[in-house]
């Protein structure tokens, strides 16, 4: 029985590590989706070229 706990414990761990993950991932990906328009409402095209760069690269 024991055994069969810790197994249960470690497949919960993972599952809240991947919902986690997601979350993390969805904020960020937010984060630089707003700031990226900000940065064409601005005109600047250094910045949206650079947060392009890092939303393809967290989506990678």
């Amino acid at each position: 029985m024991d055994k069969m706990k810790v197994t249960y414990e470690a497949m919960l761990g993972l599952a809240a590590e991947l919902v986690l993950d997601e979350a993390v991932l969805k904020f960020k990906t937010e984060k630089l989706s707003k700031a990226i328009d900000e940065a064409l409402a601005c005109g600047d095209e250094d910045t949206f070229y650079r947060l392009v760069k890092q939303l393809n690269e967290l989506k990678a």
